[in-house]
């Protein structure tokens, strides 16, 4: 595991404010199950298909149809909890969410709120190298997505598209211990990592497969540890939930903005009212959408359609021993065993498919010379031609190759970085094509010391400066490179230069 300090997070200070505010945060996260099917109905859950072409009649809630419960969609949610070291209840159950959904036919939601299949566990988010937080996970229930309503196709109707009516989502639900924006975006952030390695849900937020309600207050100092040995939230102030985000960056600016904005009225004599809000990006502030519901306004009752879920433990621990190396796991593992920077293994763990590519490429081979072409040249060019890992035309095998006869000596750096350029637009294999178009370095010593000999000859008054002075050396060692076209090996270059003026 990564040797990590826990930090006890500092109060987010509020600037311009006439007393001191802790801000306070928790976070819904809606999670997309990656299934093919819905919770309830064997419809595709296919992205951006024909408005209303994924619906199966339990979706449209047409009448006598009942729910029959998606296997693999349970699977996937014990899978998230178990990788979040959360506790996996045996037995769990359904019920129904009484609300007007425009968007869902069936006039509620089937969620799980008494009895969910996932109880508590936590994420470690790293803020700072070796400094991290601990954000504790209260539960996790399976649930249904709503469909989408259409506002701005025609000016004096909506449209509804039922599509996503019935979809899997899994949602995370953490305590109030997150304690600043930029823990939130990095909460989100590691619990995507989390569950895209997993496999459990793609985390595209563009596409609303990740979304986050995030729960803002403000407190006076003290209050917040007054509420840990308590569990009153009442010390925590009066909360607002920021519906629907979808961007790491608008989480960010949607706390800041709604902590000062709680915090003016407070300060004015006034009182925080509980509701839901929208965050605009336009105007970067949040506004009222509707008063904040609780659970009983809902009128929750066990779904008459649908039995208690009982699982086996055995079940259970199959799905345990198919768990991957999850990210903390894997970082540890390239910091110990390749040697590379905790800065380099976190950017190669970031993403599970760059991890994977890494690895292959390092196999049997220098993992932090390794790191550094998959880090700087690889990921470089890809940015630059705005593609990702799964779209390089540089496959593991090839930049591999180009390592291995980097450290083998055929090639220099130099030589190495034009080779790239030709494999990522070319093709073809490393090694045949230093040969074909004779690319290998220089190693005989004679040939080199004959180029070091000419550049010695041709330039007598720098060789004199250089005597003077022996940082001028490194002229000479470029000219002989220059010469030999870049073939020569660099480290022979400079031992004989450097015998040859007398330093």
């Amino acid at each position: 595991m990564l040797d990590l300090t826990y930090e006890t997070p500092k109060p987010k200070v509020i600037a311009g404010a006439k007393h001191d505010w802790e801000l306070v945060i928790g976070m819904e996260i809606h999670a997309q199950v990656s299934s093919k099917a819905k919770l309830f109905s064997g419809a595709s859950t296919e992205f951006g298909a024909e408005p209303n072409s994924h619906v199966a009649f339990v979706d449209a809630a047409m009448p006598g149809m009942l729910p029959v419960i998606n296997e693999f969609c349970v699977a996937q949610a014990v899978r998230t909890g178990l990788g979040l070291k959360a506790q996996i209840n045996l037995w769990s159950a359904f019920d129904r969410k009484n609300y007007f959904y425009p968007d869902l036919p069936q006039g509620y939601q089937i969620s799980q709120l008494y009895h969910p299949i996932v109880g508590e566990g936590e994420v470690l988010v790293e803020m700072d190298e070796g400094i991290a937080r601990l954000v504790r996970i209260e539960r996790i229930h399976l649930e249904q997505d709503a469909g989408k309503s259409i506002h701005d196709m025609d000016p004096n109707m909506s449209f509804v598209d039922l599509n996503r009516t019935g979809v899997a989502l899994m949602e995370i639900v953490s305590r109030p211990d997150i304690r600043g924006p930029e823990e939130a975006a990095a909460y989100v952030t590691k619990l995507r990592q989390i569950l895209r390695y997993l496999g459990t849900c793609d985390g595209n937020m563009q596409n609303g497969n990740l979304r986050a309600d995030v729960n803002v207050s403000v407190c006076r100092p003290g209050q917040y540890e007054k509420y840990q040995e308590t569990q009153d939230f009442s010390h925590l102030g009066t909360r607002c939930e920021i519906k629907n985000m979808n961007s790491m960056r608008f989480i960010q600016a949607a706390i800041d903005y709604e902590a000062r904005r709680q915090i003016g009225i407070l300060e004015a004599g006034g009182e925080i009212v509980q509701e839901t809000r929208l965050y605009d990006p336009d105007k970067n502030e949040t506004r009222s959408m509707r008063s904040k519901e609780e659970a009983h306004d809902y009128r929750y009752f066990p779904d008459p359609d649908l039995l208690p879920l009982e699982i086996e433990q055995g079940w259970v621990d199959d799905i345990a021993a198919s768990l991957p190396e999850l990210p903390d796991e894997k970082k540890a593992r390239f910091i110990k065993e390749l040697g590379l920077s905790d800065y380099d293994a976190s950017v190669l763990t970031a993403e599970v498919a760059n991890a994977d590519f890494f690895e292959k490429t390092a196999a049997g081979r220098d993992g932090k010379l390794a790191a550094n072409w998959v880090i700087n040249e690889l990921f470089g060019r890809l940015k630059k031609d705005e593609k990702d890992i799964t779209e390089s035309p540089v496959s593991p095998d090839q930049l591999g190759g180009i390592i291995a006869l980097i450290s083998k000596g055929d090639i220099s750096g130099k030589i190495a970085k034009d080779l790239f350029e030709i494999v990522y637009v070319e093709g073809g294999d490393p090694a045949v094509i230093v040969e074909e178009r004779g690319m290998k370095q220089v190693t005989d010593t004679g040939a080199i010391e004959a180029a070091v000999d000419e550049v010695i000859a041709a330039n007598p008054a720098q060789v004199e400066k250089a005597k003077q002075n022996p940082k001028l050396a490194g002229w000479f060692v470029g000219q002989v490179m220059k010469a030999t076209g870049g073939k020569a090996n660099p480290k022979a270059v400079n031992e004989i230069v450097a015998a040859k003026l007398g330093l």
